[in-house]
């Protein structure tokens, strides 16, 4: 018997030799403001070590610009449009085979501890970790049993950059200002804060290598640093684009692992193109597991690591409670953005962004004319299509979509960029009303194809969108209804509008009344849409997502809707009954419309 106990915790040992342990930490709402990426004001000589004792990736980017989108895709290895899962704080069902990544290690012998953020717009998926709160550490495994052990550290959050008291330690004189904020007091102070932040995030990715070493597994433990996506700052996070996806990637590969590696000596860089969705397939390809077909991402790591895509791809849906739509790709050079909903600016009032002072100034500014294009853009509707060069402009501040030397590439983009819509089978074109009911019915190119023609503000598109304003598929006639709006075709097409006031759906009457009130004259002419908005907003009637999006369009329409004001502030605000942080999208919705109102 003492034999049999002896060769087990032999061959335990053995087992855990022969495959490493893996170390993630990450940070929250922090570019790539490091002084190993070259930021000549970063305080950070721990990641700085970790760089040189590694591998600086300096084309890695973030799937998505806000973190509950960008861990979904961690999590689970695929873009999280394709199960309809990528707008912020949204609960949708897994389909069947996807899990969890950290799954597939623990059945493979790993010991998972997540501390502590999981965040993932998922239903309940069960038991993910061996152990994730406050206290998750290596150190609760049993004997020699390998690890994935993940440390995330919320100092660099957005709340944090703007919480006061605070007692500066960056001079605000000297901080560098983006071109596209205005130089400001208050927008020095954040971003000097922001810097403050990331020297306390070094400290504590510090003290969990330090930890590594004493307990010596550093030779056994390959580490990844990354940060969940852009700064925490307006035009940053949330933009999906470049400044709000590109993020740090550093990877130390002990000597003994180093065949794990795809190239590279410690201290240099990799320009090859990593984003989110490739780290799930890594950490199972170190852990010598071939990654599911499933997955829509690459390993760049470990014996299943496999070639480098073409592109990587960002996504940008709802953000708390504005809705939005915007699909981005680069090449690492040139970024291209597709805007499905250009009517609106990427600025919208979302109401945590505004507690920012940044924001508050910026907006102040912007209302009394105070700003310069560039500046003032942020505020604007948006063009349909955005193509950026990086390399001579790295604020995307000169969108080159119409220079007429661009024009192979950016169809080029364009093409690549629809195809991997279609691909992946993105369900986010579903406006969120009509989501839970087609999240299992057959995927239709055509969703995609009206909101892309919807969007594109092209007059040559109207005869397609006025027969589609009159399909069966409510997808296909909302999208037709925004895009007849987008072209100023109301008019022209009234009766479509009308009749979509009576659609079954939520969203297509929503589209309908929002359109025919925008244009409408006087308040009679409007009776019926604005009745349309009034008794959709009422959430206990109409459900959430409806309601949502009615005060959305009531919040945009602002003084048209003033002959209804009575009748919107009688409706309840309070939500009871919706998980987590999504209760308090309503009400603060809600209360931005009627103070809009005078109420």
């Amino acid at each position: 018997m003492r034999c049999c106990i002896a060769l087990l915790l032999l061959c335990s040992v053995a087992f855990a030799q022969d495959r490493p342990n893996v170390l993630w930490i990450s940070s929250e709402d922090n570019g790539p403001d490091l002084g190993c990426y070259g930021s000549e004001v970063a305080d950070t000589p721990n990641l700085d070590a970790l760089a040189e004792a590694g591998v600086r990736y300096d084309r890695a980017w973030s799937n998505a610009p806000v973190c509950s989108a960008a861990r979904t895709t961690i999590i689970l290895g695929v873009h999280p449009q394709s199960i309809g899962a990528e707008h912020q704080r949204s609960r949708l069902p897994l389909p069947a085979p996807i899990v969890p990544f950290p799954r597939l290690l623990r059945e493979a012998g790993y010991y998972c501890t997540n501390r502590q953020k999981t965040d993932y717009n998922l239903e309940d998926p069960g038991q993910v970790w061996d152990q994730s709160n406050g206290k998750a550490h290596w150190r609760g495994r049993d004997g020699e049993q390998p690890f994935f052990a993940v440390f995330n550290f919320t100092v660099s959050h957005e709340s944090q950059v703007r919480k006061r008291p605070h007692t500066p330690v960056h001079d605000a004189d000297s901080i560098p200002i983006p071109p596209q904020h205005p130089d400001a007091p208050e927008v020095r102070r954040d971003w000097a804060q922001y810097h403050d932040k990331i020297t306390e995030m070094d400290a504590q990715a510090g003290r969990v290598l330090a930890q590594l070493e004493e307990d010596g597994l550093a030779e056994n433990t390959i580490v990844l640093y990354w940060g969940d996506h852009g700064a925490g700052l307006p035009g940053f996070k949330r933009n999906a684009k470049n400044q709000g996806l590109h993020v740090p990637l550093l990877v130390r590969v002990p000597e003994k692992w180093r065949g794990h590696a795809r190239s590279g000596e410690p201290g240099s860089a990799d320009d090859r193109l990593v984003s989110f969705v490739d780290l799930a397939p890594t950490v199972l390809s170190l852990a010598g597991i071939a990654p599911p077909a499933w997955m829509h991402g690459r390993a760049f790591l470990g014996p299943h690591r496999a070639d480098a895509p073409a592109f990587n791809f960002g996504h940008r849906g709802r953000m708390d409670e504005r809705d939005d739509l915007v699909r981005t790709l680069t090449d690492g050079r040139f970024v291209y953005t597709r805007n499905f909903m250009p009517w609106l600016p990427l600025g919208q009032h979302v109401d945590y962004m505004f507690q920012t002072p940044t924001t508050r100034v910026w907006f102040e500014r912007f209302g009394r004319g105070e700003l310069d294009d560039v500046q003032a853009a942020f505020w604007e509707p948006r063009p349909a299509e955005e193509l950026y060069d990086l390399e001579s402009d790295p604020h995307e501040t000169k969108n080159l979509a119409s220079d007429p030397a661009h024009a192979a590439r950016l169809e080029a983009m364009r093409d690549a960029l629809r195809t991997r819509l279609l691909s992946i089978g993105d369900r986010s074109f579903i406006p969120e009303a009509l989501l839970a009911d087609r999240l299992d019915a057959p995927y239709r190119d055509v969703w995609v194809d009206a909101a892309w023609r919807a969007s594109s503000g092209d007059a040559a598109e109207e005869g397609w969108l006025v027969t589609a304003a009159d399909s069966v598929d409510p997808v296909v006639r909302t999208w037709a209804l925004r895009g007849l709006a987008h072209l100023g075709s109301v008019a022209r097409h009234r009766d479509a509008f009308e009749a979509g006031l009576e659609a079954a759906e939520p969203t297509v009457r929503i589209a309908a009344a929002e359109a025919l009130i925008a244009t409408g004259g006087d308040v009679a002419g409007t009776a019926p849409a604005r009745a349309v908005l009034v008794t959709l907003a009422d959430r206990k009637t109409a459900g959430f997502f409806p309601a949502l999006d009615a005060w959305n369009a009531i919040d945009r329409l602002g003084p048209k809707m003033a002959a209804d004001a009575d009748q919107l502030a009688a409706i309840p605000g309070e939500v009871e009954d919706v998980p987590g942080h999504a209760k308090s999208y309503l009400p603060r919705l809600r209360e931005h419309a009627m103070a809009e109102l005078g109420k």
